[in-house]
């Protein structure tokens, strides 16, 4: 049986309302695309207007643009309210919006600024998603709410210092969220990404992805395979989906083994031929 054909069957999001913050590009678009092919509801939020809209216009009926810019209370009230009151109720939302500072640098010359926009977005629009998200799903009793971590939560060394601070900000607050709303059944968890070649990073020309994909690969443990934005999305599936009903408090890494390896083992291992 074709994928395809395996979607058409067994649907694993039929009838869920869903947010996907940053759904405009990478991950996000990935992700609503695959949640529309499983029956959800769609609301793509973002800032990048005419990207979110072109997503909604092309897949067409259960999906909606609504510009948000998550580091703003206002707009996530805005995005929160005007779902609710589209659909009647919100079943999962995916907070994944977040940006990227710069290359790796020393602490000492990364700048305040740098800081103030990562907790600003990343920490920040985690925090006041699920702030009024809850205030949803409490009396519904009901939901389950994601982060996008990052594999720096896993292994030193992946990002920024900045970065790492908001990101491991994230996956705290997400334990302390998961202990709170466990007592209304709502489910809370991270997807914690390996390096994934999107519109987030420095890359300007899209024919440059596959290139940088292969670098990463190479530069990972799981070899033969490139992580893509589109294996985060079936990782978010799978924790929004009944699946996972009794899934609450996880950091999913997604990173193909690579935090679990000592690189001096690897060093000083020999290839061994297992033919």
């Amino acid at each position: 049986m074709g994928e395809s054909s395996e979607v058409a069957s067994h649907k694993r999001l039929e009838g869920k309302v869903t947010i996907i913050t940053g759904g405009a590009s990478g991950i996000g678009a990935a992700t609503v695309q695959l949640y529309h092919e499983h029956g959800a509801r769609v609301v793509v939020a973002d800032i990048k207007d005419k990207q979110g809209q072109a997503i909604a216009d092309k897949l067409g009926e259960n999906v909606t643009f609504i510009h948000c810019d998550v580091s703003d209370e206002d707009d996530v009230i805005n995005l929160i309210d005007a779902t609710v009151s589209l659909h009647g109720k919100l079943d999962i939302i995916y907070n994944n919006a977040g940006v990227m500072d710069r290359s790796l640098g020393s602490i000492l010359d990364t700048k305040k600024s740098d800081l103030d926009l990562m907790l600003r977005v990343n920490s920040g629009g985690a925090f006041l998603g699920a702030k009024h998200e809850a205030r949803v799903m409490i009396p519904q009793r009901k939901g389950c709410i994601l982060f996008t971590a990052s594999a720096c939560t896993a292994i030193a060394g992946l990002s920024t210092h900045s970065y790492a601070a908001a990101k491991y900000g994230i996956w705290g607050f997400a334990r302390n969220l998961a202990l709170e709303l466990g007592e209304y059944s709502i489910r809370v968890n991270c997807i914690s990404p390996y390096g994934v070649a999107t519109g987030m990073t420095t890359i300007t020309d899209a024919s440059m992805i596959p290139m940088v994909e292969e670098i990463l690969s190479k530069a990972g443990n799981l070899q033969g395979q490139a992580l893509r934005a589109d294996g985060i999305a079936k990782a978010a599936l799978y924790l929004a989906s009944g699946d996972a009903y009794y899934v609450s408090g996880l950091n999913l890494v997604v990173d193909g083994g690579f935090s679990i390896v000592n690189p001096t083992v690897i060093q000083k291992t020999p290839n061994h031929n297992y033919n």
